[in-house]
Parts: structure tokens; C-alpha cells; sequence
């Protein structure tokens, strides 16, 4: 993984900082545009020192090392890993029920959970990124669980929750868990703590949200019209959990409209107005760093703004969210499998290939969001994109 060149910080993706342009700027932001800029933008506008801001955010960081937690028989890389290669990157959302504004469904005193589990896949020709969500009630064989010193903390366990080994030992069995089933490589993980997440949205001003239809939900503490809503943290955090008044209830439709959120907090958060705003910028990477917890091998703003540039060509249009493959779980009807076609997707991904249209069907994309930024054609497969958007309580 290649760290930020010492003069990317004035230029990275050629945006000048003072001085003029001439033309209309392209709309065609990163992520990794976004990071880079910041530590220059703030340090100009606002006269804080460059080595304060990095002191300040890489403190906030919360990092520990799984390595021992991982096993010996870990899969190995079919591309080799470097400056070249693509890069896999765990990301789990972590609810403690015990933290003040951390309770989803109102339950209280289990400890830390995992709602969320997405594969970040970043390809080896810095062209393409592709969140892939993991139902949270898809029934697997756990593999055996470890803790820090590499000693056994649970044994495997058949046909069990896929997020009973985030409860039992957090990102690291996790992690194995994930390599076990699907043979991908992780290169890194990074763990989201859902009320830090409030923050991250409050920092931009918010993020906008689209509601097929009015929603009363006392559970989900949800009561608005429909249409187009900018949600704050908390409404937000509460969007994201919500499953009783939107969609058909099910986590398939849940984790499509986390995806659609997601898609449009990076909307928002790399828009030019964000980019313009010092404060904003501020606090959302405030917000941001001290809700992490990532690996040793990401852990430093330095290597997270590195990691960021590498990639500072993948345009929204080409940052896509699709689901696991899945069906029905024949002995519940409340949990699901995975589908076949799941071991083709992972092959896919192991192999960095681009994805099929046919794997890409009903995906997400950060530049085209149901009810925000797109609104569906006239086709036939986009009226039946539409009608899936529907029933999964997005708008069409």
C-alpha cells in the first residue's frame, strides 16, 4: 500500500488550493480526493498547523492488532498484494447496547453487537469499488474462534447467525469467519461504532434520504412523510435500523437501504460544498477517526490518506453496493443461506475480475441514489429495478 507522495498534499487530483482554474470543474470526486485535501484545506483556512491536525485525528484512532485471533490456515492471496494489487477491507458497524444513543430496538445490556458486515473490494487496476453487504441473519458454519494471544475462546459451531461471531470475538472472528467461507484474503478491517456514526452525519449537515412512502413507527422512532428528507445523526441512525415500517421487514431490505444511505452520506460528504467548509470538514473527520477501530496495518491517518489517494480515480458511478446472493433458509423462513451463485461472486472477487451485469443486478451505486440523485426510466428493466427498490422500502 502506497503512503501519500510528498507533494500530494498541494495537488492531490489537481485540486489547487488559492489560486485559479480555468474552466468548469469536472464532478468527479473521491473519497481519496477528499481525505488528501483535508489536512491542506484546514491548515490554510483555518491556521492550524498541518502536525497538529494529523496528531489530533490519528489519537483518535482506536487500533488493534487480530493477527493471532486469525489462525494459521488463512487463505492466500491469487494476486499478490502491493502498490498494484487489489485490496480487501472488512467493514463492521458495532453497536454497544451498554453506550449512551447505541440501542438498537431498545435492547439493552448484551455488550457490543454487529449489525453490519461489508466487504470493500478495491481493484488492482484502481478503476472499480465494491461493497458487498452480508446478511446479518444468514445461517453459516462458524469456524473456531481466538482471542488475542491465539488461544481458543469458542469452538465451531454449524448452521449458527452469521454475526454470533462478531458477539462472541468482535472483528477477529470475524474476519476468519469471513476468509473461512469465502476463501478472499483480508487485507484490512475496519470496525464502525454506530454512535460515532451520528456525528459523521451532523459534521456534513446531514444526508438525504428519500421515503417511498409516510412512515409511523414508534419502534424505529421514525414518524415523517414520504418524500425527501434530510435525516440528522440521530434520525439517521435510526433510519438505517429501522425494519418494521419500511419494506417487507426483512434485512435483505434493511441492508439495501443502508447501502442507498451510505451511497448518499459519500454524496454529500465529498460535494463541493462540504469540500468548501473547513468547520464541516472538521468535524466530520473528527467525527469519523474517533469512531474507528481499524488494524495495525491501517493504523495512522497517514496510511488511511495514503490508502485514499491510491484510489482517487474511482468516480461515485463506479462504486457500487450488491448484497451476498441468497434464498431462503428451507428449515426458517426468518433466516437465509447463501445462494449458489455466492461462490461465483466470490471467485470474482478473489481473482479481481470486473463483475457481471448479471452479479451487478439490483446494485447500488454512489452516484445514481433511488429518489435523491436518480430517478427511474421508462425501460423495462429499470421499471423492474424500480418495483425491487419498492418492496425494499426504498423509493424507485
Amino acid at each position: 500500500m502506497s503512503a501519500l507522495p510528498p507533494d500530494a498534499a498541494g495537488a492531490p487530483g489537481d485540486a489547487r488550493v488559492g489560486g485559479k482554474r480555468k474552466g468548469k470543474a469536472k464532478v468527479h470526486h473521491t473519497v481519496g480526493r477528499v481525505v488528501a485535501a483535508t489536512l491542506v484545506i484546514i491548515a490554510l483556512i483555518t491556521g492550524l498547523t498541518v502536525v497538529f491536525v494529523y496528531r489530533h485525528y490519528n489519537a483518535n484512532l482506536n487500533v488493534v492488532d487480530i493477527g493471532k485471533e486469525l489462525g494459521t490456515n488463512r487463505p492466500q492471496r491469487k494476486i499478490p498484494a502491493g502498490p498494484h494489487g487489489p485490496i480487501n477491507i472488512l467493514v463492521m458497524g458495532s453497536d454497544n447496547r451498554n453506550a449512551p444513543g447505541d440501542h438498537i430496538d431498545n435492547l439493552t445490556g448484551i455488550g457490543k453487537r454487529s449489525d453490519t458486515t461489508i466487504l470493500l473490494h478495491l481493484s488492482g487496476d484502481r478503476q472499480h469499488a465494491y461493497g458487498v453487504s452480508i446478511p446479518r441473519d444468514s445461517i453459516v458454519d462458524r469456524p473456531a474462534c481466538f482471542n488475542t494471544q491465539g488461544q481458543q475462546i469458542s469452538p465451531p459451531a454449524a448452521g449458527v447467525m452469521w454475526n454470533d461471531a462478531f458477539n462472541i470475538g468482535g472483528a477477529g472472528c470475524t474476519v476468519r469467519q469471513f476468509e473461512q467461507l469465502t476463501g478472499i484474503h483480508v487485507d484490512h478491517f475496519v470496525v464502525v461504532d454506530f454512535n460515532g456514526f451520528k456525528g459523521m452525519v451532523d459534521a456534513i449537515g446531514g444526508v438525504q434520504v428519500c421515503l417511498p412512502h409516510a412512515v409511523n413507527d414508534p419502534i424505529g422512532h421514525i414518524t415523517l412523510p414520504a418524500g425527501t428528507h434530510t435525516f440528522s445523526g440521530t434520525q439517521a441512525l435510526n433510519y438505517v435500523r429501522e425494519r418494521h415500517d419500511l419494506g417487507n421487514g426483512s434485512d435483505i431490505g434493511r441492508m439495501k437501504r443502508q447501502q442507498a444511505f451510505i451511497a448518499s452520506m459519500a454524496h454529500q460528504a465529498i460535494s463541493a460544498n462540504t469540500l468548501a467548509n473547513p468547520i464541516k470538514l472538521y468535524r466530520f473527520l473528527d467525527a469519523a477517526t474517533k469512531s474507528l477501530t481499524v488494524d495495525t496495518d491501517l493504523g495512522s491517518l497517514s496510511k488511511l490518506v495514503g490508502l485514499g489517494y491510491d484510489f482517487r480515480h474511482i468516480g461515485l458511478d463506479h462504486v457500487q453496493f450488491l448484497t451476498t446472493p441468497w434464498e431462503a433458509d428451507p428449515s426458517d423462513p426468518n433466516r437465509v443461506i447463501w445462494a449458489p451463485q455466492a461462490t461465483d461472486l466470490w471467485k470474482a472477487l478473489t481473482n479481481d475480475r470486473v463483475l457481471s451485469k448479471a452479479m451487478l443486478s439490483g446494485s447500488l451505486n454512489a452516484q445514481h441514489i433511488p429518489g435523491v440523485t436518480h430517478k427511474p426510466k421508462s425501460g423495462q428493466a429499470e421499471q423492474a429495478a424500480a418495483q425491487q427498490n419498492l418492496a425494499n422500502g426504498l423509493c424507485a
